[in-house]
């Protein structure tokens, strides 16, 4: 179980990662693309449900909560990882 739940984070960071490089690209227009105010679409589903709570922030913020969102649930998959470590056994 733990290397299933450690190969799922691997795979949540990676998809995070390039979310995060179209996300800063297009909002920033980096690379000579045009402001894009769709750029952050691919960061909404890595961070459900944190998102629902970025829009009580102010919106000069929300960009950057959403930027942020997605390391909470890459967080809880890794302390998941980590509940399963194989325990030492016990000498008698």
């Amino acid at each position: 179980m733990r290397r299933l739940l450690l190969t799922l984070a691997w795979i949540f960071g990676i998809l995070y990662a390039v979310a995060m490089v179209v996300f800063l690209v297009g909002w920033f227009g980096l690379f000579g693309v045009t402001h894009d105010p769709l750029a952050g679409v691919f960061l909404i589903p890595l961070g459900l449900p944190w998102n629902f709570a970025a829009d009580r922030l102010p919106v000069a913020l929300q960009p950057y909560a959403s930027l942020l969102a997605p390391l909470i649930n890459l967080g809880i998959l890794r302390g998941l990882a980590g509940l399963f470590r194989r325990k030492p056994a016990k000498s008698r």
